[in-house]
């Protein structure tokens, strides 16, 4: 049951790339940033008020500038310049590049398996981001990748983090100072070229105003939300399997909201890459329990 809950918060951002590119085609990715961020931080601390000490307001400061402020604003990049099924799939990669980082960072060596798997992973989104059968925006591939090395350095910052902070502190505080950095930069950019936000302002619509919502309601503080809440009943490894709901959403919500279209290729591509995301985590899952039975038996 919590495996299908944990694909709730996943299916939300998931949705993001399309939400995005639908109702908020002309906004700047550092506004929708910062108004995805700090709104829902600050709900966040309404429902739960935790405070950091002073020590830990540079960590948590580090932490927000890369997990929030420099993700957030990669993300809507992506959402602006690439289809939602591509930003969708294209995320799942994360894993290869978390395992490449600790190699080289931690000299911590791959399992075999997860090496075999990370490695037609990248062979399949070689055939799928190739060139001469699809073509992407070079800005938004690089936003991607850029998001996923945030996502990787901020991911073990959080880790280390967790053995002295609670999950919610460390989560409430990165959404708010993330998302004030971002209304800074948002401010700044303002400053140099007004047109693009007064014209976001003038144009406002309803449209807008429920992308605005979904975003940072149901995307973003109910996500992050549920995600908080599901892991501490609920190992890593099971709530990874829930993730699947992401590029599905990215997939679903683009065909549904912006008529995205591939071929049966292409798509074959997608799912392969989907199955190869999961398949370390699956044999995993049946090796221990496995070993499980094996030590009741005996």
């Amino acid at each position: 049951m919590n495996i299908l809950l944990a694909m709730i918060p996943a299916f939300f951002w998931g949705t993001t790339y399309a939400v995005t590119q639908y109702s908020l085609p002309d906004w700047p990715p550092l506004l929708l940033g910062a108004l995805r961020a700090l709104p829902a931080g600050l709900i966040l601390l309404a429902v739960k008020p935790t405070f950091p000490k002073r020590s830990d307001w540079g960590i948590l400061l580090k932490l927000g500038s890369i997990n929030i402020a420099a993700f957030f604003s990669l993300i809507f990049v992506m959402a602006l310049t690439l289809p939602s099924a591509i930003s969708g799939v294209g995320m799942i990669s994360v894993p290869v590049f978390a395992m490449l980082y600790h190699w080289i960072v931690s000299k911590r060596r791959p399992k075999g398996i997860q090496a075999f798997f990370g490695f037609l992973l990248i062979v399949l989104a070689w055939f799928l981001f190739d060139p001469s059968s699809i073509s992407l925006n070079p800005i938004g591939m690089l936003a991607m990748l850029a998001a996923i090395i945030c996502i990787v350095i901020g991911s073990s910052i959080t880790k280390a983090l967790g053995s002295h902070l609670h999950w919610w502190l460390i989560l409430t505080w990165q959404l708010i100072l993330g998302g004030v950095i971002l209304a800074i930069a948002a401010g700044i950019h303002a400053f140099i070229s007004p047109q693009v936000y007064v014209g976001a302002i003038h144009n406002f619509n309803l449209t807008h105003g429920l992308g605005l919502l979904w975003i940072v309601l149901l995307n973003t503080a109910l996500g992050y939300i549920m995600y908080v809440w599901l892991l501490q009943r609920m190992t890593v490894v099971d709530f990874t399997f829930g993730g699947i709901a992401n590029p599905v959403a990215g997939i679903i919500t683009g065909m549904l909201l912006l008529g995205e279209m591939f071929t049966p290729h292409q798509y074959a591509l997608m799912a392969s890459m989907l199955l190869c995301s999961l398949m370390p985590q699956i044999i995993g899952l049946i090796r221990n329990r496995s070993a499980l039975n094996k030590a009741k038996q005996a």
